[in-house]
């Protein structure tokens, strides 16, 4: 648990970095990605989105919502934060619980081991969504 906290505490901080919008990334009930950009805080242990009505409904149907925080400067890494929303009854926002995130730019990996083929630093661990079933 200690070590999730952390996660979440080093992910607090890139997000604050990063100023207060982001992309929101969502798909439609036809499977066409949705992205527009929107305010976005860190909040408790995730972060909220003030959104529209089309990433609204898209995000009730298919909670899987990703956060790219683009980069602010030639050489800076983009956030992307990958996790489990759900939008909060009668109005246009969401919560986001983070399950994945990780600055990104593109290079050499900085660890060659890695399974990013750019240069990628993992900031908070993949986990499991609840509901979710892995093959």
């Amino acid at each position: 648990m200690i070590k999730l906290a952390g996660a979440l505490t080093r992910l607090e901080a890139a997000v604050k970095e990063r100023g207060s919008g982001a992309y929101v990334m969502t798909v439609s009930a036809e499977g066409r990605p949705h992205v527009t950009y929107a305010p976005v805080r860190w909040e408790g242990d995730g972060l909220a989105a003030e959104i529209g009505a089309s990433t609204a409904l898209n995000a009730k149907a298919k909670p899987l919502v990703t956060l790219l925080f683009p980069v602010r400067s030639a050489g800076d890494y983009s956030l992307i934060v990958d996790g489990s929303a759900a939008v909060e009854p009668g109005r246009q926002r969401l919560f986001l619980t983070p399950t994945r995130a990780v600055l990104h730019r593109p290079g050499s990996p900085s660890d060659p081991a890695s399974s990013c083929g750019a240069d990628c630093v993992p900031l908070f661990p993949a986990m499991v969504p609840p509901g979710s079933q892995t093959s």
